[in-house]
């Protein structure tokens, strides 16, 4: 299958999410793709889950991800491709540092790594824009995570090949199965351009397709999504989608529509960050912050509140 057939593929499964969802049926999930999965186990609703078309790895996590290295801030190959003002998930791990392009998660949306000698799972939802980084290992076991092929909320439901449970992402949650109820650790993360990654690490490393060739890496398979009735409905409702933000820093969480930010450019930060490339959140301003991730404001006017996640995190975002 070539990527332009691919994604033509996401986006009408992009389109028609709700028209096309399959009913929740755990009888018929045990007879298909998940004979291993505790279906006796759950913490939810089994109908709040629904089908985002793709089966069970159909979008596919990268296992074995392979990084180009800044050299003073330079890059080279793939990433010099790559504009002051492309999206990347940022983090690291002691000297370990690493920058993760939203073009190549779009496509794969998790990424099993190992970075400053630790197990972790940088993950991303195209469809609420949620970008996350989690460890990987949860009572000293290591696990590997891929894509379900379901949502709950729009948002992705991961599993782990170990257990087969289902982890909901936003909240790094276990869901379903053996291991509902477990939580992963939430490592401080960063949504922020490239420019700025190379600016605080100027040897970091980042990421790069195995192969370029493979998907269209840099368009967008879910353009329209978010629209009126497109999209899976929350809390049961069709509603307008507008783009937001939300952040965690000192263990609070803060959201708001992204238009907020461009009417107050400073972002509460006490200096103007315009002068700097950024991530752009609703045209100029960017948002910077300890763990940043994305949602939507369900109706005009409304908030629709990110799950709080519990736990602390050790580690800052440098």
């Amino acid at each position: 299958m070539t990527h332009r057939s691919w994604g033509f593929i996401c986006r009408m499964a992009a389109l028609v999410l709700w028209a096309g969802a399959a009913m929740a049926n755990p009888e018929e999930w045990r007879q298909g793709e998940w004979p291993r999965t505790d279906f006796s186990r759950h913490s939810i609703d089994y109908s709040e889950i629904k089908s985002g078309g793709p089966p069970k790895d159909g979008i596919p996590a990268i296992d074995n991800p392979r990084f180009e290295d800044l050299k003073e801030g330079q890059e080279e190959g793939w990433a010099a491709g790559l504009a002051d003002t492309e999206p990347v998930i940022s983090f690291s791990v002691g000297s370990d540092a690493r920058a993760y392009p939203l073009r190549v998660l779009m496509w794969h949306e998790i990424v099993n790594d190992t970075v400053g000698g630790e197990p972790v799972a940088v993950t991303y939802c195209p469809l609420c824009n949620a970008a996350l980084v989690f460890e990987r290992t949860v009572n000293g076991r290591v696990l590997d995570f891929g894509a379900t092929g379901k949502l709950r909320h729009s948002d992705l439901v991961m599993y782990d090949r170990q257990t087969e449970s289902w982890w909901q992402q936003f909240t790094g949650e276990a869901i379903v199965g053996e291991m509902t109820g477990s939580e992963l650790k939430l490592i401080p993360s960063r949504l922020e351009s490239f420019a700025r990654f190379r600016e605080r690490f100027s040897q970091g490393r980042v990421l790069v397709p195995n192969d370029p060739a493979a998907r269209d890496y840099g368009a967008n398979p879910y353009l329209g999504y978010g629209g009126r009735g497109d999209a899976f409905p929350l809390h049961g409702q069709h509603a307008i989608r507008h783009r937001a933000y939300g952040a965690r820093r000192r263990d609070r969480d803060r959201s708001g529509p992204a238009r907020s930010l461009v009417a107050r450019p400073l972002a509460r930060t006490g200096r103007n960050q315009n002068r700097r490339p950024g991530l752009a959140l609703g045209g100029r301003a960017k948002l910077r912050s300890r763990c940043a991730y994305g949602c939507f404001w369900t109706r005009r006017g409304q908030r629709h509140r990110p799950t709080q996640r519990r736990g602390s995190s050790r580690r800052r975002a440098s």
